[in-house]
């Protein structure tokens, strides 16, 4: 639900019209995500050109639905359980961004007198409890390739992500078009990455993205992704892609679900 910037050359004008007529349908994405020792999960991404949809079935708390409308910038969090959803705007985020760098401020005004060690480690825990909302810019991951690997039935290109000098990904990579895919496809996993970000801000670079290395240091569709944080492993793998034609509904809440509240308090909108 992490910025893109792989440049495409495309050759003559027949070649640019057929490419866009075939990026004009959507992707389907199916991943599995196994979080630490636990049971493997399956995730599906819907992803036309401006909205994403994610479908994550299996763990504790049941089926999650996430829709993500890049030009509204807008994010539906679909409960289906309970038949209901809830809305998340960029102006919920900007205001919580607002409220969580407030308080860090005032939490490191209070902070200042202590002891460096126990400075650090008070840090350390704000920046867990919180995921670095309210932090501002993470720091970047920076990545280095190690070799070629092999996921299901794809070889690609393995990097090593470090983040404060510190090893915390693995991604292994192809080309779009090996996938039969173009960049022009995930345009707009990039402004989703960047709305996930003012929530937190860490998230972002753990976000499914496609880039380059002048972008974000590895190039292609990650195929693996090994993201180690707080001592918490997770794996997410793409288990097949195909192309599908997508109809608004399918980045809509279903038909009599229920609106509530925003989680983030701003925005308690009639419903």
């Amino acid at each position: 639900m992490k910025a893109i910037g792989m440049r495409v050359a495309l050759a003559a004008g027949t070649c640019l019209v057929a490419a866009q007529a075939w990026a004009a349908d959507g992707v389907v994405l199916v991943q599995k995500v196994t979080i630490g020792g636990g049971a493997p999960m399956t995730h599906q991404i819907d992803i036309d050109a401006h909205r994403m949809r994610t479908e994550a079935a299996g763990g504790p708390a049941g089926p999650q639905v996430f829709i993500f409308d890049g030009t509204r910038q807008v994010m539906l969090m679909v409960n289906e359980a309970n038949k209901t959803y809830s809305e998340i705007t960029k102006a919920d985020l900007d205001a919580l961004s607002g409220q969580m760098s407030a308080a860090m401020a005032q939490m490191q005004e209070a902070m200042k007198n202590m002891p460096p060690e126990q400075r650090a480690r008070m840090e350390g825990m704000m920046r867990g409890r919180m995921g670095g909302a309210g932090a501002g810019a993470a720091a970047r991951p920076t990545f280095k390739k190690t070799g070629t690997g092999t996921v299901g039935k794809w070889t690609c290109d393995k990097y090593e992500g470090y983040t404060n000098g510190q090893k915390t990904m693995d991604v292994c990579t192809v080309d779009p078009k090996v996938l039969g895919l173009t960049t022009t496809d995930f345009a707009v996993t990039k402004d989703f990455a960047d709305f996930f970000g003012k929530l937190i801000p860490s998230g972002a670079a753990q976000a499914f993205r496609v880039g380059n290395a002048e972008d974000q240091g590895f190039s292609g569709v990650p195929v693996q992704t090994i993201v180690t944080t707080n001592g918490q492993t997770v794996t997410s793998e793409i288990t097949d892609v195909h192309r599908q034609a997508f109809t608004d509904a399918t980045f809509q809440p279903p038909a009599g679900y229920q609106k509530t509240d925003s989680p983030f308090g701003r925005g308690r909108r009639g419903r």
